[in-house]
């Protein structure tokens, strides 16, 4: 019965979740003419395709790239991960026809990333124009808003109509597909405003296209840092953005793709960080440079460390006249640091809004504070309850004993839940007012910190409630 039934889920699968790699696979392994397995490429999905390119064999590919157009190509190594190790296995001619079919950010970062030998001759082989182009955004650094524009926008002089800028519109389209925004130069290329293209659209032919035309509109510098200006991109919602040259002239656009892309590269750089990272790492990244970012953390975090195991050394006389009360240290630690982290996450959140007063920030710290001390109550005292039971019943304490010992956990996870939501928003907030990124007070710093805050008070605590004022 079990064998049927799992069977049956097996088929299920099958007809729910194909798997279209390994059909790929076959078919090209098969002995079927190249016009036939043409024909059925075509009936998957470029994804699909750019998975099957991992197992084939070089020979495999080879034939693959033979019986597939530019175009067709360009599309699936769109999607392929070792893009740039493909690339260099396809003959120089119909590699620059695959290059062509790529948007110029795109066949820039690709030929970047090419060695130098293949990029040399790649940019021979490009028409002048398609060069000048790759040309203009590699010439930027990678952490500059100009590598990442493309130069796919569509243009008009402000000093015409709206019946030609239409003809404009038509006649730029073929080779730019970016239409949903023209957008308006004088005669030295410096840019005037935007039209959206519904307005241009709906417009009457004899309207004059200045008064269309949308003059306060926000722009980037080519070369200015990624995250100096991402936070300014994210507050509009336009389809693209202006990206102008040193002298004000356009130079190209950020599509609302791009700026996807940048913000999740952001949020990966922000999340390595929070591990404790300088910048987020990749399978390809030399092992030297992977342990020259994670090292100085490392470093950091040893001499923390070894505080929190100083401070512990300190209370050594508590813990040598009441040893049952390190049993439940790591309890204390684990949710300070949970805590800590929490509040970390929410205020770094917060701060990529640039815009936050000092009074919201103020309210954040409040409420932070006050999340800690409900939460740290609700816990402290279920720990002061199931902790005293489970001493009394189970070590055979004494009840007083018992409830003395998680009295002094309870009210220690209490005060160490409040001050690691304090330090979790507090710590970021002073690294953003000293003009250091707050995602660098990472997770791993934090709660080092909590367990030096968790430390003391848990047993200063017993020190002054159960040994000094008890005298027990």
């Amino acid at each position: 019965m079990n064998v049927t039934n799992n069977t049956q889920n097996d088929v299920t699968e099958m007809m729910f979740h194909p798997d279209y790699k390994q059909e790929i696979v076959k078919m090209l392994r098969s002995n079927l003419t190249p016009k036939i397995k043409q024909e059925r490429l075509l009936a998957y999905h470029e994804r699909d395709i750019a998975a099957a390119l991992e197992i084939l064999r070089f020979e495999e590919r080879n034939r693959l790239y033979h019986i597939l157009n530019p175009e067709t190509l360009a599309g699936i190594l769109e999607y392929a991960e070792n893009q740039t190790a493909y690339m260099s296995e396809i003959s120089i001619q119909k590699r620059i026809a695959i290059l062509s079919q790529f948007e110029i950010a795109e066949m820039a970062e690709c030929i970047r990333n090419m060695d130098k030998a293949d990029r040399a001759i790649t940019l021979e082989l490009l028409g002048d124009t398609l060069k000048a182009q790759v040309v203009l955004l590699n010439s930027f650094g990678e952490d500059e808003i100009g590598s990442k524009m493309t130069t796919n926008y569509i243009s008009v002089h402000f000093d015409i109509t709206v019946r030609q800028a239409m003809r404009e519109l038509i006649a730029q389209a073929a080779d730019n597909d970016n239409i949903s925004t023209i957008y308006v130069l004088d005669e030295n290329k410096m840019l005037f405003g935007a039209i959206d293209l519904k307005d241009l659209i709906i417009a009457r032919e004899g309207t004059q296209l200045e008064t269309i035309i949308m003059t306060s509109y926000p722009y980037v510098y080519a070369n200015e840092q990624i995250d100096d200006c991402l936070g300014r991109i994210k507050d509009y919602s336009e389809d693209s953005i202006p990206v102008l040259a040193s002298d004000n002239k356009m130079i190209g656009v950020l599509t609302s793709q791009n700026i996807l892309e940048l913000i999740d590269d952001e949020l990966g750089e922000d999340y390595a960080r929070l591990a404790g990272l300088s910048a987020e790492e990749d399978l390809n990244e030399p092992l030297k440079r992977s342990i020259r970012k994670r090292l100085p953390w490392l470093v950091i975090l040893l001499g923390l460390g070894m505080v929190v195991s100083s401070v512990v050394g300190v209370f050594e006389n508590v813990i040598a006249q009441l040893p049952l009360i390190i049993a439940f240290q790591s309890l204390i630690l684990d949710m300070a640091g949970n805590v800590g982290t929490q509040s970390l996450a929410v205020t770094i959140r917060v701060l990529t809004d640039e815009k936050i007063s000092r009074k919201q920030k103020l309210l954040l710290i409040a409420k932070e504070a006050r999340i800690g001390f409900v939460n740290g109550l609700i816990l402290g005292f279920l720990s002061f309850i199931f902790i005293g039971i489970y001493l009394f019943t189970l070590k055979n304490q004494s009840q007083a004993m018992a409830f003395l010992i998680s009295a002094c956990t309870g009210i220690s996870l209490l005060l160490a839940m409040v001050l690691s939501s304090l330090s979790g928003t507090l710590i970021p907030l002073i690294f953003k007012k000293l003009g250091v990124d707050p995602a660098v007070a990472s997770g791993p710093l934090i709660t080092t910190i909590n367990d030096l805050v968790a430390i003391i008070t848990y047993y200063g605590l017993a020190w002054i409630l159960v040994l000094n004022i008890l005298n027990i």
